[in-house]
């Protein structure tokens, strides 16, 4: 016999007992689009305390749709082999063209993120970053997404981190509340430059970047604060942009 009582508490408090087990981690993800799954997963891995913070029902970003929701992805020769690390199936289009379904792309990179020990909460917005003394980011402020979107005041959580990725995609948006509270930070927001493949996928790698104290950008985010173009569905750029995303972050973490 089920019982109701008993299934309430049961999602309550676990969800209770993670959130609380990680108000103080080493890497706070803000936006679960395909570089940050990879950047959760190589950080996870490495032993790193990592949460990833996803204002929509859904992980995955725009990869969910492919390109004009025909649920397919382009990958380029480069990242390949994170497909292969992945366990994505794919397959050769042409040379250096290789196909594989967005579904399964998503399924996998957010089940092997979760495996490898990183904590993704739904639902869940950051809204704001902390920062202090030595103008160093030091956590982030976070909200139910269903406050920003009925406009409601209802004051925020915070939880504290060693180091910030901003994977919230074409508005990179917790670059762009630094930027607005921090006026004098060497940051801006350019915003991304029209669809130009190759160009866009080859900038990703130099954009890819810590660009203020503690803050790193990575994804599609990272070629809107630097003015790069937009990709469309070929996704090798993020993954590879969420692998660098890790290794910068696991650089920054060392350093404390």
């Amino acid at each position: 016999m089920l019982d109701e009582e008993v299934i309430t508490k049961a999602i309550v408090e676990e969800y209770m007992r993670t959130f609380l087990e990680n108000t103080d981690v080493e890497a706070a993800l803000g936006g679960a689009g395909p570089a940050n799954l990879v950047a959760a997963k190589k950080l996870a891995e490495k032993g790193v305390k990592t949460a990833v913070y996803e204002e929509k029902l859904n992980v995955g970003g725009g990869m969910w749709g492919g390109g004009m929701m025909y649920p397919r992805i382009v990958v380029q020769e480069e990242a390949k082999r994170i497909l292969k690390e992945f366990g994505i199936n794919f397959s050769e289009y042409e040379k250096g063209y290789y196909v594989a379904s967005s579904i399964e792309s998503v399924a996998r990179l957010a089940s092997e993120a979760v495996k490898a020990g990183a904590e993704i909460f739904n639902l869940t917005k950051v809204e704001d970053v902390m920062v202090r003394e030595d103008d160093h980011i030091a956590g982030v402020v976070l909200n139910w997404s269903a406050v920003e979107k009925a406009n409601l005041h209802v004051d925020p959580l915070t939880v504290k981190a060693d180091v910030v990725i901003d994977g919230t995609g074409h508005d990179a948006e917790i670059c762009r509340v630094t930027q607005r509270k921090i006026p004098d930070a060497d940051l801006q927001v350019r915003g991304e430059k029209p669809m130009w493949a190759e160009k866009g996928e080859k900038a990703l790698m130099d954009t890819t970047k810590e660009v203020y104290p503690g803050l790193i950008v990575s994804g599609m985010a990272a070629n809107a604060v630097s003015a790069g173009p937009r990709m469309g569905p070929v996704f090798g750029g993020m993954l590879l942009s969420g692998e660098k995303a890790a290794e910068l972050a696991l650089e920054r973490i060392e350093e404390k």
